[in-house]
């Protein structure tokens, strides 16, 4: 398909959360194209600390925590959504949207936050959200196969929340272990597929974030934002929002508030998008998207291979 063809078909770029990162993620990107090096290096730089380093080496352990993996992602996914820019800078989102965190690389890639700003945002986030871990441990569980209402209904009898309604099977739930483990027994009882618990390091968009969800609307009092110049869907309401103050609002709320990933999905369907491309580590929100809409095509565009691939398609 030429760029012509490109430019009719309504696309969205989507960003992935916290969990997609792996040990080696964004090497290629670092080693093959000088835009991608040039933002590892400028990210580094920022943060006072190798993110390149701990991303193409590991320890897996320390990319894992919550204050590394999110600025990890964040600058794996700019790095993306920068070279796109470059090589293709007809190629215009009618969209964008991201799966909890990825909501930063979102607000970039429409113009709402810088690079800089955006680093110093997630690195923040990240900090916060480790701190409220540690202060008030919790866990999520992954309910597979089980109505919302229900879920709803099992976690208030357990004391935890519904944290992700991530596709028509698939609800994460989150909050203290013994309540997590309790609304997975209830679920199993009343019929779910699966009840999972999830190696995560806290009860994420949850009440036991209350603490980092102050930090960070303090935080984003400092930026001022201007209205996005492309489309975005905010995680909490589920639709486009575009008042400035609203969005940082509910990027604070985000934190203890469920990701309506499916609801943002169906917004998207809504507005006319055929294509989606998936910008950042990992294939998780493909396989959420083909349980949502089957009918929206997912590009991955997350290696050098998935990248020149789609170059590739792209000339004439």
């Amino acid at each position: 398909m030429g760029l012509h063809g490109d430019e009719m078909v309504k696309k969205a770029f989507l960003f992935a959360g916290q969990g997609a990162q792996f040990v080696g993620m964004g090497r290629d990107l670092y080693e093959n194209f000088p835009i991608c090096k040039k933002v590892y290096d400028e990210a580094d730089h920022h943060l006072g600390f190798s993110i390149s380093k701990v991303s193409f080496e590991g320890p897996e352990e320390e990319l894992t925590r919550t204050e590394i993996s999110q600025p990890a992602i964040f600058v794996m996914s700019a790095a993306i959504t920068e070279l796109l820019k470059s090589e293709r800078p007809n190629l215009r989102p009618h969209v964008v949207a991201g799966l909890s965190l990825g909501e930063y690389n979102a607000l970039f890639a429409a113009q709402v936050i810088t690079f800089e700003e955006g680093l110093k945002l997630v690195k923040r986030r990240g900090a916060l959200m480790e701190e409220a871990s540690v202060k008030h441990p919790g866990t999520m569980a992954s309910i597979i196969g089980c109505d919302l209402n229900l879920v709803e209904q099992m976690c208030a009898e357990a004391n935890c929340q519904v944290a992700n309604i991530n596709s028509p099977e698939q609800i994460v739930i989150s909050g203290p272990m013994g309540s997590v483990e309790k609304a997975c027994s209830l679920a199993k009882e009343k019929g779910a597929k699966r009840a999972i618990l999830l190696k995560v390091s806290g009860a994420f968009h949850s009440r036991l974030m209350e603490e980092a969800s102050s930090g960070l609307a303090r935080e984003l009092e400092r930026f001022t934002f201007p209205k996005p110049r492309i489309p975005f869907i905010a995680n909490v309401t589920g639709r486009e929002e575009h008042l400035p103050d609203k969005i940082k609002t509910l990027l604070s709320e985000q934190v203890i508030r469920p990701v309506r990933w499916m609801e943002t999905v169906q917004a998207i369907a809504l507005m006319g998008v055929k294509e989606v491309f998936e910008m950042g580590p990992g294939t998780v929100l493909k396989g959420l998207i083909r349980k949502i809409n089957p009918e929206i095509s997912v590009t991955n565009l997350g290696t050098v291979a998935d990248i020149r691939s789609y170059l590739a398609t792209q000339i004439h």
